[in-house]
């Protein structure tokens, strides 16, 4: 396996990423409506003057009028920046503003992103301490050891709100996980296992308290740093932090250590664990070579010579990642929900017990699809992948719980239910499931053709396509036009690039051949067949990804859909068996609906309706989100009457037949299958909660809600995305910008439309 990271930039990309749109990551929006002199009234004065009075009474009320609740300071002086070293505050404000959004975007919680120009260790824990009536948690960031561990513990002793240092407990939480699940599957006991760590900073000596605090005997777990093995009364002494962990041994050297060990647990350095080292561990070694950006030994050269090894890294490239974003968002999303007063041993614990259970759990068929490979548990699969969207509620609530029974939870949750389906509402799990969508494609690169290379803004998403480490882009169009731009964007290797001129392809005569036999019945002399091949891209393009050139198509910037579609069907058929349509995505902060068929079938009949709700609903499962299916129309259940209603009701009737696994209902209005309370007026409706799922009566309803909402419904639009053709192509909008491009072309690879 290749140790080049999956994950490619260029420092171009990532200047202009945090500066585009406006600088930085991170922004602040209200959360009140601020549109009329009553509401500002009502937020400053003079109506605020309330709450405050309200505070001054009860300060437990702070975490009912303001968003001290929600709200986690991410704090760092500079000293320990990634692997980068002390680099100062105000250089680590990129990390600090990049953790803030990590809160926001995995568990909802707001964060903001506090640089301390200081290394006095007494001053940060005075600025940090006197913050705590703002923030309802404090995360500790890239502050080195020792002074890390003051830090915490002395912030711990005097505030009365969670603290936790990440470097140190994320990882430990999380490799924690890791290691119940080696270890069941091994058939150990954690009272048994013999451990060795290596490395003695932060994350290291974490790990090591958490792995004890959980079952792990003292005596059987050594810890070696740069000097070796650390054992009672070694010369030079040591800092009692790597003194509480010091034991009787006659082991100096890691190599010696492990001799017979059961688990390795490295947090130092890249080529720390040789190959011959593993090679003296106990049967089935249990390996967690953490260390970033390379690991102490990869997992091919382990399993070399000890193929009976399970194997995490750090790395997002290599089964079994140990990351950090698994536990922290939720960890502070389960103590904030309770008003904790700390974060404490066994709040970690439970996160770390739940992380395991979920690895262990069945993921649908379909969602699991959406992760590009069935997310069993095993081997090479004992952490949950770090976009699981069960993550949220699994973990928030076993911290929560644990916090309530440690007797830290300033306000207990009464009613568990409520709280997971709280916790659902929260996020939209379209999004996990996106981010994971663009793990699989990097770990499982396809060749992309761009039939509209020479347009600057399909130019951009193609460049970023490969840059981002998603495939090959094979660009469409005039090859001196194509390279005239990507140099005026600043492309380093232009000519690297694949670039397909149909004017000069070796690809045109044997497309020509293919094309003609298709269409020689249906009008087409050869040279007419010639010239659309020589001088139309979608032809090309599409005869392109028929001869297997390419793995899937991207086109739609330059011609109108109904124009696009018709060209690109020229070339290719549907799937066979498969009906072709299209399907807007709708994303909200909380939701996503998808909306069909918003593109190709004009009046679709009854059977063609219960097929586009079939695989309308299969792409829902994929994207994260159990469907639930409404036959849209103006009509709920027969009111008003009239002559349009019979294929619809017919539809329902194939389902009923079918008996799919979904919920399905209709035919009803868009109020009684989005809005709860007119729901309540059909207790009959088979929806057990708001549609997720609309399949609208015809094209022309479908297509103007459609663009409709994209321009004034307030949710990011994705699409329309086409189902059914028998290779991956998608059609953009005329007015998509490069992300949009980018993101279907990532869709089309991952194989998400089906």
């Amino acid at each position: 396996m290749s140790e080049k990271p999956k994950v490619q930039f260029t420092e171009r990309e990532a200047l202009f990423y945090h500066s585009t749109i406006r600088p930085g990551k991170i922004e602040i929006i209200a959360s009140k409506p601020m549109a009329t002199q009553r509401d500002l009234s009502l937020a400053y004065s003079p109506g605020v003057a309330v709450p405050v009075q309200a505070i001054a009474d009860d300060p437990a009320t702070a975490y009912d009028y303001t968003a001290k609740g929600n709200l986690v300071a991410v704090i760092s002086n500079g000293t320990a920046i990634l692997g980068m070293g002390n680099l100062g505050a105000l250089a680590s404000k990129p990390v600090m503003e990049g953790k803030a959004v990590l809160f926001k975007r995995f568990a909802d919680v707001d964060s903001i992103d506090i640089e301390l120009a200081s290394e006095d260790t007494d001053a940060l824990i005075e600025a940090i301490a006197m913050m705590e009536p703002s923030f309802g948690g404090i995360n500790l960031e890239d502050i080195k050891a020792p002074e890390c561990f003051i830090i915490e513990q002395a912030l711990r002793e005097r505030m009365k709100i969670p603290v936790m240092h990440d470097d140190q407990h994320g990882t430990a939480i999380i490799a924690a996980a890791g290691l119940i699940n080696a270890c069941l599957i091994t058939k150990r006991k954690l009272e048994d296992i013999k451990v060795v760590v290596n490395g003695a900073g932060a994350s290291a000596l974490a790990c090591t308290a958490l792995i004890k605090s959980m079952g792990v005997r003292h005596e059987n777990v050594t810890v070696c740093d740069r000097s070796g093995v650390i054992y009672r009364d070694r010369p030079g002494g040591m800092d009692q932090w790597k003194s509480a962990h010091a034991i009787d041994t006659t082991a100096r050297t890691l190599e010696e250590a492990l001799v017979g060990a059961d688990v390795f647990l490295g947090l130092s350095a890249k080529g720390a664990l040789k190959p011959e080292y593993v090679k003296k561990m106990a049967e089935e070694p249990i390996i967690f070579a953490m260390a970033n950006p390379d690991p102490e030994i990869t997992p091919p050269d382990a399993k070399a010579v000890r193929p009976d090894a399970i194997i995490a890294t750090g790395r997002s490239d290599y089964p079994n990642q140990v990351n950090n974003v698994l536990g922290f968002p939720f960890i502070f999303r389960g103590a904030l929900d309770v008003s904790a007063t700390a974060i404490n041993e066994e709040m970690k614990i439970a996160a770390a017990k739940a992380i395991a259970e979920l690895a262990r759990e069945q993921v649908h068929e379909d969602v699991a699809a959406a992760y590009g490979e069935a997310q069993q548990f095993g081997r090479d699969y004992i952490i949950p992948a770090p976009f699981d969207p069960r993550l949220m509620e699994v973990v928030s609530m076993a911290v929560a719980k644990a916090a309530m029974d440690s007797g830290v939870a300033g306000r207990p949750i009464e009613d568990f239910e409520a709280y997971r389906d709280q916790l659902k509402a929260r996020l939209n799990p379209t999004t996990s499931v996106l981010t994971r969508v663009y793990e699989q494609v990097r770990a499982n690169p396809k060749r992309m053709i761009f039939a509209e290379a020479d347009n600057e803004v399909v130019l951009r998403a193609a460049i970023q396509y490969r840059d981002f480490g998603y495939g090959e882009p094979i660009l469409v169009g005039r090859t001196q036009v194509i390279l005239d731009k990507m140099a005026e964007l600043g492309v380093p290797d232009p000519e690297s690039f694949h670039i397909e001129n149909s004017m000069v392809s070796d690809h045109v005569g044997p497309m020509v051949e293919m094309v003609y036999e298709r269409l020689k019945r249906r009008g087409f002399l050869q040279r007419d067949v010639q010239r659309m091949v020589n001088t139309d891209r979608n032809i090309f393009a599409s005869g392109l990804l028929k001869l297997g050139v390419g793995d899937a198509l991207i086109t739609g910037m330059t011609r109108p859909f109904a124009q696009t579609i018709k060209e690109v069907r020229r070339v290719l058929d549907p799937a066979e068996g498969k009906l072709a349509f299209g399907i807007h995505m709708l994303v909200g902060k909380n939701h996503t609906v998808f909306m069909a068929d918003t593109t190709i079938n004009e009046r679709p009949t009854a059977e063609q309706l219960a097929v586009i709700a079939k695989e309308t609903a299969a792409v829902a499962r994929r994207l994260g989100h159990e469907p639930r299916v409404a036959f849209l129309s103006y009509s709920t259940f027969g009111n008003p009457s009239g002559k349009w209603l019979e294929q619809t009701r017919e539809a329902i009737h194939i389902l009923d037949e079918e008996q799919v696994d979904f919920e399905y209902e209709g035919e009803m209005a868009p109020d009684a299958a989005l809005n709860p309370k007119i729901m309540k007026l059909y207790p009959f409706s088979r929806l057990s909660a708001p549609a997720n799922v609309l399949i609208m009566p015809g094209l022309q309803s479908a297509n103007i809600s459609a663009k409709l909402l994209k321009e004034i419904g307030g949710t990011t639009s994705i699409g329309p995305m086409l189902i059914g053709a028998e290779k991956p192509v998608q059609i953009v909008p005329m007015t998509a910008i490069a992300p949009d491009v980018l993101t279907l072309a990532v869709l089309a690879a991952a194989g998400i439309t089906g």
